[in-house]
C-alpha cells in the first residue's frame, strides 16, 4: 500500500519531470514564490527568445494551472501556445431598441488541464520550434 495519495505521486512526478528538463536539456525552472502559490511554473530555456536578434533575453514559457502555456518575454503579454479551434460564438446586443444576440465563428484555445501534459507540450513546443535550429553538426 502506498504512503502517498495520488496527487502527491503526480506532483512528485512532475517535479522530477522539471528536474530532468534541467539535465537533459538545460532547461531551468525559473517560478517565483507568488506563482508557485497561484499554480503557475515558469521555465528560462537556453536559447534566445527572439531567433534573429543575437543580443535577446533567454527564451521563457510558463505553465499555468488554468490550462495555458505561454510565451512569457518578447511581447507585451503573455502569448498562449495552445492549439487553436473554431468555435461559434455568441454576443448579445441592443439595437434600435431590441435586443438581438448574433453568432459568429471565433477562435478558442484548447486547454491542458493536466500539470504533467502541460509540461510535456512545453518542452515539444520548445524541441519543435527552437531546439532543432541550435543543433550543430561536430
Amino acid at each position: 500500500m502506498s504512503k502517498f495519495t495520488w496527487r502527491q505521486e503526480k506532483q512528485m512526478l512532475c517535479d522530477s519531470f522539471a528536474r530532468a528538463l534541467l539535465v537533459e536539456h538545460n532547461i531551468k525552472e525559473v517560478t517565483t514564490q507568488r506563482q508557485a502559490i497561484n499554480g503557475t511554473r515558469e521555465f528560462e530555456f537556453p536559447v534566445p527568445s527572439h531567433k534573429r536578434w543575437s543580443r535577446s533575453e533567454n527564451l521563457r514559457l510558463a505553465v499555468y494551472k488554468s490550462g495555458y502555456v505561454r510565451r512569457i518575454n518578447g511581447t507585451s503579454s503573455p502569448y498562449q501556445l495552445n492549439k487553436t479551434y473554431n468555435q461559434e460564438q455568441r454576443t448579445t446586443f441592443f439595437i434600435d431598441g431590441k435586443i438581438e444576440t448574433r453568432s459568429y465563428v471565433g477562435k478558442a484555445r484548447a486547454r491542458i488541464h493536466d500539470e504533467f501534459a502541460r509540461l510535456n507540450y512545453m518542452l515539444q513546443f520548445y524541441l519543435k520550434n527552437y531546439k532543432q535550429n541550435t543543433n550543430t553538426v561536430g
